[in-house]
């Protein structure tokens, strides 16, 4: 017998067996009103509303419904109700400016435009059919509680269900289409490899629209397990809320961790969940200190992991192995600073030319309506994931030794060098630029741009970078300039980055951070 594989069993189960269960508590601190913590029977009860809503309003199966929203309940439902219905959700970064909003909207060819009430009136000139802010005007005016929605006419494991869009090494981001399938694998993947189980606490400290909070969303439903809303990173609040709600899992990039540990060094009294934490980074490898002050001041466990968007996210999980528990702290820090073995159905290898290659069931169907970017990354059955590393030939670990494409990692943000490059060469001054990422202890890696003035031009490091805060997301801008006479090219004309960035990865061992 084979049944369609689709988000709904996650939160079916969720709705029969831990109905009176807490599924949800809301974010506190927002400017919506805040939904009342809800039972995963209430939580059900909710999403069935937006699907009634949606109905209402004419929003066909296979038609996009944009999200622009930080973490809250609202955002969480949506991840459900909009591709339970046979619709496709787009979860959209908050931090986008309203061009590159509009740019995901008109790609994706969203209909409905759900958006959080602080990016309200900036993007309130986005073209879109339908527009509603979260909060008091979705409850009266979109949701239809008490209405039986229509259902989902033929549930398709292979349908599209989220389109997130990532940059790459265009200007213009690509919308990643992950299938049911896709999110079902990766979630029921990423729950067996963190050890989650039904006494667990999720917290949401990574932004919903990062790959659908990786897909912990679903399997922490289908599991029953209470999930606490995180609106925005705070080291401390963080600390608090582990306290407050017993949390026992959490997943970020090194950034939140980063926080964290600078809110514990003054922290009165014991830190809370240790022993009982365990936390999951990804997003850039951080330094090996950071790892060992996890472990050493949180007494939380570390995990690292390895993925794209593209890949729903799971590639690769590493955690401290029964066998090293007895190494020094260092050497344990050293090992789990690799990206980790390949997850269960992964299969990897690395190309003649040292690219990572990937084939799992978590692998992108495709590009949004760019067929030909589509067939550049799945090539005779493999997934280019444009990053270098290593296979360890006695263990099969994989490391990440520098990244292919023309993508800085900042922060757990994927950023387009192109993108930024376009923006300031768009500065009146500025006649030649390179953007490249250099190392950074808290981001893993910044943002730096390396400027050739126009002659008789001149600018301040502070002049490009406020040029580039008005033009895009403000995790894009760089964080320093550096002035040149000129930026070496190749015979060809080509700029050559790896070695622009050498010099500022000297003495580590990859050139990613």
């Amino acid at each position: 017998m084979r049944t369609p594989m689709t988000i709904a069993d996650f939160l079916d189960r969720a709705d029969l067996g831990f109905r009176e269960s807490t599924g949800v508590i809301d974010e506190p601190d927002q400017p919506a009103p805040p939904v009342p913590a809800a039972t995963y029977g209430t939580f059900a009860e909710r999403v069935r509303a937006w699907q009634a809503g949606l109905d209402a309003l004419g929003v066909g199966e296979g038609e996009r419904v944009a999200v622009v929203s930080h973490n809250s309940t609202r955002m969480l439902e949506l991840l459900f109700a909009v591709p339970m219905s046979g619709r496709i959700c787009v979860p959209v970064n908050f931090r986008l400016k309203p061009d590159e909003v509009a740019y995901v909207v008109r790609q994706s060819g969203a209909s409905v435009l759900l958006l959080d009430p602080e990016v309200a009136d900036a993007l309130s000139g986005v073209e879109v059919r339908h527009r509603f802010v979260l909060g008091e005007q979705t409850e009266t005016e979109l949701m239809r509680f008490g209405v039986q929605p229509r259902p989902w006419s033929h549930p398709d494991e292979d349908a599209t269900a989220t389109i997130n869009f990532t940059s790459g090494t265009t200007a213009r981001p690509k919308g990643v289409q992950l299938t049911h399938r896709n999110i079902w694998v990766n979630g029921m993947t990423f729950g067996l490899h963190t050890r989650a189980w039904e006494r667990d606490v999720y917290m949401h400290t990574l932004p919903m629209f990062h790959c659908n909070g990786w897909g912990m969303p679903y399997v922490m439903a289908g599991l029953g397990v209470k999930q606490v809303v995180l609106r925005k990173v705070d080291g401390a609040e963080i600390l608090r809320r582990v306290e407050e709600h017993g949390v026992t899992l959490m997943c970020g990039a090194p950034a939140v961790w980063n926080a964290v540990l600078g809110a514990a060094a003054t922290w009165p009294g014991e830190i809370p969940g240790r022993d009982r934490v365990r936390i999951v980074c990804a997003g850039a490898p951080p330094p090996t200190a950071t790892i060992a002050r996890v472990g050493e001041e949180l007494g939380w466990e570390f995990t690292q992991i390895y993925g794209l968007t593209e890949t729903s996210p799971l590639l690769t999980f590493n955690r401290t192995l029964p066998g090293d528990a007895a190494l020094p702290a260092e050497e344990r820090a050293r090992k789990l600073s690799r990206a980790g073995l390949p997850a269960l159905g992964v299969r990897l290898k690395v190309s003649d030319s040292g690219e990572v290659l990937a084939r799992s069931n978590t692998v992108l169907d495709g590009y949004w309506e760019k067929p030909e970017e589509t067939a550049e990354v799945l090539v005779d059955g493999w997934f280019h994931t444009g990053d270098g590393g290593t296979l360890d030939p006695a263990d099969g670990h994989l490391t990440i030794s520098d990244r292919k494409k023309d993508v800085i990692i900042t922060g757990g943000e994927n950023v387009s060098s192109i993108e930024v490059e376009d923006t300031i060469f768009s500065h009146p001054a500025v006649a030649e630029v390179a953007v490249i990422g250099v190392p950074h202890e808290k981001w893993g890696e910044t943002i730096k741009a390396l400027v050739v003035l126009a002659e008789g031009a001149t600018a301040e490091e502070s002049d490009i970078i406020a040029h580039c805060k008005r033009h895009l997301a403000g995790f894009k801008a760089p964080t320093s300039v550096e002035f040149r006479d000129a930026i070496p090219r190749t015979a060809t004309g080509k700029i050559q980055k790896f070695k622009l960035r050498r010099p500022y990865w000297s003495g580590l061992d990859r050139g990613v951070n």
